[in-house]
């Protein structure tokens, strides 16, 4: 199983930049997949997830109305919308493949223990 995350770089506040997770080595549809963040000095945090199958998807309140997780389980492809970004949502993003019920986990503290794997981080820099 491996996890690719790509599309991160410098925004100005206010705009958009959309990341990419691809996956290989396994069925789509196997794993949630949650997007994941790490800021300056800050822990890892859940950013939002999607459900295995059938799209359900959860964010963040701070990022609530702001991201979009898609998914195309034809592609293996899962992405991150952000628009409106903001200075403090500057951080190195991850993907990862969630097992078992890490859906439900993904924004708590508890996400670790769902971790099947992670993509690399790409970085995302929101400043002017």
């Amino acid at each position: 199983v491996q996890l690719q995350a790509s599309g991160g770089g410098l925004v100005q506040p206010g705009g958009s930049l959309r990341l990419s997770c691809r996956a290989s080595g396994f069925t789509p549809g196997v794993y949630a997949i949650g997007w994941f963040r790490q800021g300056p000095g800050k822990e890892r945090e859940g950013v939002g997830c999607i459900s295995r199958s059938d799209g359900i998807t959860s964010y963040a309140d701070s990022v609530k109305g702001r991201f979009t997780i898609f998914r195309d389980n034809a592609k293996n492809v899962v992405d991150l919308q952000m628009n409106s970004l903001k200075p403090e949502d500057t951080a190195d993003y991850y993907c990862a493949a969630l097992k078992g019920d890490g859906y439900y986990y993904c924004l708590g503290k508890r996400f670790h223990e769902y971790v099947e794997v992670w993509g690399q981080g790409t970085l995302v820099t929101v400043s002017s």
